[in-house]
């Protein structure tokens, strides 16, 4: 049976069925997990809820996909839900609702969430044949709402993936010496987690589908109204892996190293002329 249940409503809506409670004897064991606040929940919603997800996943990009490939982020592209049918926009809908954000604050203890309507560097992710992103902790910043981001929800779209296949989701020690946690990537597999800036994770085992499959999944992101302007925000902090032959980031290095030695507007505007001419 499924950790959560998700009916269909006569409207043809997805919604949450008596779930709004659950969470709450995970709790312990979500808060207590090492490296970090975590869990990784098997058979985590009614497949015919995701299986849309596969039969729609996006075949094109979007005008909001972004993809990248360098060092840290190899064949990895980002697509809104939003563009999509209302069936997988439904689903999206769900797991922003009031239930879903109930649960999740019964399972991490962190009240007042507030879900992401913009979905930014969310919704779905694809990872090609090579490709990797390496470990990292994400963003700390929503800058268009101003909201603090606290919790991951990852659910994964592969269907009898192997662990030769890579990709695995890692969770790795605040110092950076070991993976402490590896997952392959199954599908109705969820990983969810605190985001912090030393919640470091990543899957930089690179794909290797002997079909030359991709690495597909979905990830929501949740932010609470904790943000003030004593607090530095950071863009995402890859790390490199001892003994792995990972790179420095050096262009988020020097934006670092620019906050700290420039004064805050023209850090500000700096940023808002790069993001006006899409650097």
């Amino acid at each position: 049976m499924p950790y959560i249940e998700i009916e269909v409503d006569e409207k043809g809506f997805y919604s949450l069925k008596n779930d709004a409670d659950k969470g709450v004897e995970l709790r312990e064991k979500y808060n207590t997990a090492f490296p970090f606040p975590h869990i990784v929940i098997d058979d985590f919603m009614p497949v015919a809820a995701l299986e849309p997800c596969i039969e729609y996943f996006p075949k094109e990009d979007d005008p909001d996909s972004k993809s990248f490939d360098r060092e840290q982020e190899r064949f990895k592209t980002g697509f809104n839900p939003d563009y999509l049918g209302s069936e997988i926009r439904s689903l999206f809908q769900c797991l922003n609702s009031r239930a879903f954000l109930t649960f999740l604050e019964n399972l991490t203890g962190i009240k007042g969430l507030v879900p992401d309507p913009y979905f930014l560097g969310g919704g779905f992710h694809k990872i090609k044949t090579g490709g990797h992103l390496s470990v990292h902790a994400d963003f700390n910043h929503h800058e268009k709402l101003n909201l603090e981001r606290r919790i991951n929800v990852l659910i994964y779209l592969n269907k009898d993936w192997k662990d030769e296949y890579g990709g695995q989701i890692e969770l790795w020690d605040r110092q950076m010496k070991e993976c402490v946690v590896s997952k392959v990537p199954e599908f109705n597999r969820c990983v969810i987690f605190n985001t912090s800036s030393d919640s470091y994770h990543g899957n930089p085992q690179p794909v290797n589908h002997p079909d030359d499959i991709p690495r597909r999944s979905i990830a929501l992101y949740y932010y609470t109204a904790t943000w003030d302007g004593t607090r530095r925000d950071h863009t995402t902090q890859f790390k490199v892996r001892p003994q792995s032959g990972d790179k420095t980031d050096w262009k988020i290095l020097k934006q670092e190293l620019m906050s700290d030695f420039l004064p805050p507007i023209i850090v500000r505007n700096y940023r808002r002329v790069k993001r006006k001419l899409g650097f």
